[in-house]
Formats: C-alpha cells, sequence, structure tokens
C-alpha cells in the first residue's frame, strides 16, 4: 500500500529513532488500573466456583466430611461475589443489561446526586464557621508580613507590579484615557465660573497680606526702571515736543521728569504705607469684590475663562499629559532600579515589616480578613457550589457515569473481592455451626 514503509526502512527507523513512545494520558492509567482489578475480583468468582464444582464432583465420589465444609465456604463465596458484582455493577449500568429496577442508579440520579454533593460540600466546607476557622488558623497576616518583609520578596512584588502596570498601559485605549482626563480634569476646571473662586481666594489674600511681595516686587521693578528710562524720556519728549521747542529745554525737561520719576518710585519702593500702596490695596479689594458679586466683573473673568480654555495648549492637555504619563511609566516599569520600582520594593518591605512586628495592625487585618471571608462564605456559597451542580448537570448520563466508575471503580472492586472472602468465610462458619448443632 502507498505509504506504509517496508520492513528494512521500518528497520532503519527503529534503529535510529528507538522504540514508538506513546503518551498515556491520566485516564488511560485509571483505566488500565480499572480493568485489572475487575479481573482479580472476577478471579476471586472464578476461583470460588471451580471449588464449589469440584467440591460436588468429590461428593459424587463419596468423598469424606470436609468436602462439606470446602463447597459451603465456595457457594458462599460464590454467592457473596454475585450479590456484590450486581450491587457494584448497578451503580452505573444495567447488571447483563436487563433493565431491573433500581439499577444504573448514577444514569438515572446524575443531577440529584451533583445536587447533594453540592449541598454536601456548600454545608460541610464552606460554612462560615468552617472557613473562618481554617483562614484564622493559617494566621495568613503573620505569613504575608514574614514573605513581604524579604528584600527579594518585595522585588519580586515590584517586578510583578511593573508587569500589570506594562499591561495595563498597554490595554488602556489613548482616545478614552484622553477622554476621561479631559471630562475629569480640563472640564471640571472649565465648568465653573472662575469670577467668585477667584474673588474669594484674591481676599483671603489680601486679608493675610500674601499680596504684599507682589506690591514689593512691582515696586523694585518699577524703580530699576526709572533708573534706566533717561533715553525714553528723551526720544518722547524729542518726538512730541513742539519743532520750535529749542534742544536744551527738552534736555532739562526730560532730566527734570526723570528725576521725578525716580524719586517717586523710590518712595513707593521704600515706604511699605505709601499712598500708592494704599490705592493698590484698595483697588484689590474692590476687585476681589467685583469678581464675587458684580455681574459684569464676572462676565469678563468667564470671557478670559473662555480665551484660555480654548487655546490649543489647553485642549491638547490631555493627549499631552497622558503622552507623558505613558512613557514615564513605561520608563520606570523597564528600569530595575527606577524611582516607581524602588519605591514599590521599599513600602512593600516596610509594610511585611511591620504586619510581621505590630500586633495592632495584624490584628486588624486578620479581623478585615475574617470578616470578608464570612461575607463570601455566607452571601456566596450557593454560587460558588452550584459549580459543581451545574457541571454535573450539564454532563451526559453515560460519561458521567463513565467518569465516576473511572474514579472510584477500582476501589469497588474490593467490595467485590471482600464479599466473595466474607461470604465464603460466612459460609464456613453457618455450616459448621448446623453440623455441631444438628449431626
Amino acid at each position: 500500500m502507498r505509504g506504509v514503509p517496508d520492513r528494512a526502512t521500518a528497520r532503519r527507523w527503529f534503529r535510529h529513532n528507538g522504540p514508538v513512545q506513546f503518551i498515556t494520558t491520566d485516564d488511560d492509567v485509571k483505566r488500565a488500573d480499572l480493568r485489572r482489578m475487575k479481573a482479580v475480583a472476577t478471579g476471586f468468582l472464578v476461583v470460588a466456583t471451580i471449588v464449589y464444582l469440584f467440591c460436588r464432583w468429590q461428593e459424587t465420589r463419596g468423598a469424606g466430611e470436609w468436602v462439606g465444609y470446602v463447597r459451603a465456604a465456595s457457594e458462599a463465596g460464590m454467592v457473596g461475589a454475585l450479590a456484590d458484582w450486581f450491587a457494584v455493577t448497578a451503580l452505573f449500568r444495567h447488571p447483563l443489561r436487563i433493565p431491573v429496577p433500581h439499577t444504573a442508579i448514577i444514569k438515572r440520579k446524575k443531577d440529584q446526586l451533583g445536587a447533594s454533593l453540592s449541598s454536601f460540600v456548600g454545608t460541610n466546607f464552606l460554612a462560615p464557621e468552617v472557613v473562618s476557622a481554617k483562614v484564622e488558623s493559617a494566621q495568613i497576616p503573620l505569613r504575608l508580613g514574614t514573605w513581604m518583609a524579604q528584600p527579594r520578596h518585595a522585588e519580586r512584588v515590584a517586578k510583578e507590579t511593573s508587569t500589570i502596570l506594562r499591561g495595563i498601559v498597554g490595554v488602556l485605549r489613548e482616545d478614552d484615557i484622553q477622554q476621561v482626563i479631559d471630562n475629569t480634569i480640563v472640564k471640571r476646571i472649565a465648568e465653573p465660573d472662575w469670577g467668585p473662586p477667584l474673588g474669594r481666594l484674591l481676599a483671603e489674600l489680601i486679608d493675610e497680606g500674601r499680596h504684599r511681595p507682589v506690591i514689593d516686587m512691582l515696586a523694585e521693578r518699577a524703580h530699576q526702571w526709572a533708573l534706566g528710562s533717561q533715553e525714553t524720556i528723551d526720544r518722547v519728549i524729542s518726538r512730541d515736543s513742539p519743532s520750535w521747542s529749542p534742544k536744551f529745554v527738552d534736555l532739562l525737561l526730560g532730566e527734570k521728569i526723570h528725576r521725578e520719576l525716580v524719586e517717586f518710585t523710590w518712595k513707593v519702593r521704600s515706604n511699605p504705607d505709601h499712598e500708592v500702596r494704599r490705592a493698590a490695596d484698595r483697588f484689590l479689594t474692590d476687585y476681589a469684590q467685583d469678581l464675587q458679586h458684580d455681574p459684569a466683573t464676572i462676565a469678563k473673568a468667564e470671557k478670559l475663562k473662555a480665551e484660555i480654555m480654548g487655546r490649543e495648549e489647553i485642549t491638547q492637555l490631555a493627549a499631552a499629559t497622558w503622552r507623558t504619563a505613558k512613557r514615564m511609566i513605561l520608563e520606570s516599569v523597564d528600569d530595575p532600579n527606577s524611582t516607581l520600582r524602588t519605591k514599590v520594593a521599599e513600602n512593600v518591605a516596610g509594610f511585611g515589616v511591620r504586619l510581621r512586628e505590630d500586633d495592632a495592625i495584624r490584628a486588624k487585618f486578620d479581623t478585615w480578613l475574617l470578616d470578608g471571608v464570612r461575607f463570601i462564605a455566607a452571601n456566596y456559597a450557593d454560587e460558588i457550589t452550584s459549580v459543581i451542580r451545574e457541571t454535573v448537570e450539564r454532563w451526559d448520563a453515560d460519561e458521567a457515569s463513565r467518569k465516576i466508575e473511572l474514579a472510584v471503580g477500582r476501589d469497588l472492586q474490593f467490595i467485590r473481592i471482600n464479599g466473595t472472602v466474607v461470604g465464603a468465610l460466612a459460609g464456613l462458619a453457618i455450616y459448621t455451626l448446623s453440623e455441631l448443632l444438628f449431626a
């Protein structure tokens, strides 16, 4: 046949590759064990049957009284083996394919068995008292703190956190993040009126005197400008003075204005109680009140806000913020010595030390854990155990029977073996007792 190698080719392949290795699954191993135990149990029945037939043959030949004892034991062993074979087989299928009532129990009662198993697990394993006692005995906070306090474990947590953070950043869509930033930051800033809050802030700054350094700075800058303003003043006078005005008059006028300007700015700079400073205070105080209460001033503030928020720098703020944050995150998670990973490791180790050594923190953590476990067990045990019930319900009846037989059928064969042995001993005992009483 085409495609089938000849013997020489097969021998060369075998010498080169060795014997064929077949991959066996766990189910294959269990199936082989089940067949082997069935053969052993059947062998006990066969032995009992052979012994019984041998004894009956010996009785026809006039054998001694010993035959009766052996025959009674083998006969009872046969009965016990057959009875237990029927009982074990009836769990999974109809014995000899005869639809005897109350056989093939697992096939017929599959859903009820799943519900019963689910209820059993929920009642005995997921009860709040059982789960909380197990969690409390495990001393999870102490173990967790001891584990986290070790530097290598803290570094591992930082590394895994970085991996998770990188995955999250990779999954997130830039458009969605930009929209979130825009809605939560930019639009939140732009939504309320700016006038009243700015007015309240300005009023508080004035009351606390925090505006005075700004006034001092402006006075200082004005004085510095006045000191170097001679050339500017001369140019303005020369430009605006009448053509008939003599040149020296312009120069004298410029020097006079410059001296007066320097002297004025010096007084404003040097005197904290100067009239100009008081006028600035009154102006700022009035402006703070207008920002809070004057509709016209509030409208001007809103117009300014609209102009500011409409600038490209602001409209692109969300995208620029996310790009910068994403770049910083990716750089930090890839660098083992980054500030992010170092701080995460330090915080994890520090929290582990506190959790390990501070009894109060550990007790509080333990209380939270137990309360959470009790809440889950009390409210979600049915949902957890429903997995068992729903899984069994989805099984095909024949498939469920095969799965269960594969899991426990090997051990059930010992019932057949024990039935044969116990039946033989019981038959021997009954026959012996009857001989003693009625011989």
